[in-house]
């Protein structure tokens, strides 16, 4: 009998495999954290090896702690960090190289030569996306330009490239022996490869960027009626499991805050910090630094978009000051250090370690703290780390307003720092709206589940999954208004100091 729906949730700093019952409700889980790796400044790094050996493990772990068997699973969905990029031998298994993060600002010189024609929106109107480090397809041309083996491989038909979904789909239903090779819509759309009108790779920017159709894997909805593939019974399941649900990390979340309708917004506070917007079925063009991308699409039905607000550093902010700095133990220690003191002490700390994402689009940015003074000690700084998220937040909720016509009027948030109270309270003076926490805050792996469960018919309906979602808890601004908008513009100054900081390109 299955009485469950398993939901991998494939993060930028771990993997986790949790199981859901018919309410939504968590019944077990199990997490394991994966190498960061950094073999220069600006490049990041994850091996793609580690992150299948630790997907099984934790499947094996949710399903041993919750006293479950595979049978009891009615499907597995999946999430991921999104761009993300590996190629590897189908016929092994092997990476041609480490996974080029998401993060990892090495194709800078790539994004400059394909900007030169057309600038920085030359794929925009295809693809909804500006040309930046951040997307998969500067990252495969990468590899194929550095990487012989891999380029010696694409031309023997033996490579296949994916993003982390594709790879652990790949792995989950089979691998070398017939695993399925498929993307879904939310992750293709952050390629810079598939047109957004047809949901297809745009034959004209592979031929661009001289990357070949045959690697790229087939792109399908992201709830899909047809299974992909079954997990065979000597994996990690040991049952033969349908694998038919995927969406990319953000969108995976909107999901499972149920942002089905037009207007409805989430943003998710994990190591970036990212804000969605449904825009319904018809893709909004972005003139304020804004990405367009689809939002998810069930077996028959028509794509869902959305507009997308990504920050690099969120709470990766706060593990820096942990990790690097030394100022905190543990990550939730920063709540309680930023509240030894009153405010900011006037300092603003602007996390452009990668550059700065939307709605800047500015790669040659780098990392400030400005207006520091003898008086400024580590509660503030712990301060402004929270703070920062806030406002770079605020950034993304002015250019949506503009994009959208539509005020935003309240913000569903989660990811592991909604439960910094400070920080949520200071998100809802600096946008003046109510900022709300569900009951289940893993929305993320929700958001996966339902896709894979709603295919099986395990959940029958969208208004099913309404019924689960409950709010925990509400926040409402109690900033004065001019108060409000003298922080932000002081946030503003703070950004414009970031600018310009590198020369070099790719540095």
């Amino acid at each position: 009998m299955a009485n469950y729906v398993g939901a991998l949730d494939q993060g930028t700093t771990s993997t986790r495999f949790i199981v859901f019952g018919n309410r939504g409700q968590i019944i077990s889980a199990d997490q394991k954290e994966h190498k960061q790796i950094y073999p220069q400044p600006g490049w990041v790094e994850h091996n793609p090896l580690e992150i299948w050996q630790n997907t099984q493990e934790v499947i094996r772990g949710a399903m041993a702690k919750g006293r479950i068997a595979g049978s009891e699973l009615a499907a597995i969905g999946i999430t991921n960090q999104r761009e993300t990029t590996v190629l590897w031998d189908k016929n092994t298994g092997r990476p041609f190289a480490n996974a080029i993060v998401w993060q990892c600002t090495r194709t800078h010189d790539i994004c400059k030569e394909l900007s030169k024609e057309g600038g920085q929106d030359r794929f925009r109107a295809k693809t909804g996306l500006p040309i930046a480090t951040y997307f998969s397809g500067p990252k495969i041309k990468w590899i194929l330009d550095n990487v012989p083996e891999a380029r010696k491989a694409v031309h023997k038909g033996d490579a296949l490239f994916g993003t982390m979904d594709t790879w652990v789909i790949w792995w989950l239903t089979g691998g070398p022996k017939g695993g399925a090779h498929v993307t879904d819509v939310t992750n293709a759309s952050r390629t810079m490869l598939m047109n957004l009108h047809t949901l297809q790779w745009d034959h004209d920017i592979l031929e661009i960027m001289g990357i070949p159709r045959h690697i790229l894997p087939q792109i399908v909805p992201s709830s899909d009626q047809n299974p992909w593939g079954v997990t065979p019974e000597d994996g990690p399941v040991n049952a033969r499991i349908p694998v038919c649900g995927a969406l990319g990390d953000q969108q995976a979340a909107l999901v499972g805050q149920t942002c089905f309708e037009i207007g409805e917004a989430k943003s998710t506070y994990g190591t970036g910090c990212f804000l969605l917007l449904n825009t319904g079925t018809k893709p909004t063009p972005s003139t304020h630094g804004l990405i367009t991308t689809l939002a998810y699409q069930a077996s028959g039905q028509p794509a869902m978009y959305c507009l997308e607000g990504s920050i690099a550093i969120a709470g990766a902010l706060v593990q820096w000051v942990r990790d690097n700095l030394g100022l905190i133990k543990e990550s939730r220690e920063i709540e309680a250090l930023a509240r030894t003191v009153e405010d900011n002490g006037g300092i603003y700390f602007v996390p452009a370690f990668s550059g700065l994402f939307a709605p800047y689009w500015r790669s040659d940015a780098r990392g400030a703290i400005v207006g520091l003074t003898r008086y400024v000690n580590k509660g503030h700084l712990a301060r402004a780390v929270l703070e920062a998220n806030a406002y770079q937040t605020r950034d993304i909720v002015e250019a949506m307003n503009q994009d959208s016509g539509v005020k935003l009027s309240k913000l569903k948030v989660d990811g592991g720092m909604v439960y910094n109270n400070l920080l949520m309270q200071f998100l809802a003076d600096t946008l003046g709206v109510p900022v709300i926490r569900p009951k289940v805050t893993e929305t993320t792996a929700l958001g996966a589940a339902y896709a894979a469960g709603l295919a099986v018919g395990f959940w029958s309906d969208l208004e099913q999954l309404y019924k689960n979602w409950a709010e925990d808890y509400t926040w409402t601004p109690s900033m004065a208004p001019q108060i409000r908008e003298k922080g932000y513009q002081g946030w503003k100054k703070a950004v414009e100091r970031t600018l310009n900081w590198v020369d070099e390109p790719g540095v």
